[in-house]
C-alpha cells in the first residue's frame, strides 16, 4: 500500500477534474470503477476509486482518492492497493507505487 496526501488550494471542481483526467490519461489500462460525492455543512466530499493493471506484478492496482474541500481549501487523500500476489505479506510494490507517482505528478501543480 502507498498513500499520497496534499494540501490544494482552487476550484473543488476544476480540481477534481485535473485529478480524474490525469489518473485516466497516465495509464493506458486504468478505468475508472466507480464514485461517491456528498455535500455537509458546506465541505464538499468526493471519492474516486480506479483501476489499472500492473505489468510488473502481473495484477490489477486499485486507487483509492478522497478530495475534501471549503471554500477553496482542498485536501486530498489517495491510497493504492492490490499490487502484490504474496499471500502472507508484499513482495512488490512497484505497481502500487507507480500508480501512485502519475497522480502525484498531476497534483504537484495544484499543492501549494
Amino acid at each position: 500500500m502507498a498513500k499520497l496526501e496534499y494540501r490544494l488550494r482552487g476550484s473543488f471542481d476544476q480540481a477534481l477534474n485535473v485529478i480524474h483526467d490525469g489518473v485516466l490519461s497516465g495509464s493506458a489500462s486504468a478505468t475508472y470503477e466507480d464514485g461517491s460525492d456528498i455535500t455537509v455543512d458546506g465541505v464538499r466530499c468526493a471519492v474516486r476509486v480506479y483501476e489499472r493493471y500492473s505489468i510488473m506484478g502481473s495484477n490489477r492496482v486499485s486507487l483509492n482518492v478522497t478530495l475534501m474541500g471549503r471554500d477553496g481549501e482542498l485536501y486530498l487523500s489517495a491510497i493504492t492497493s492490490g499490487g502484490s500476489q504474496a499471500t502472507f505479506f508484499k513482495l512488490n510494490t512497484i505497481g502500487e507505487e507507480a500508480f501512485l507517482d502519475k497522480l502525484d505528478a498531476v497534483v504537484r501543480n495544484l499543492a501549494y
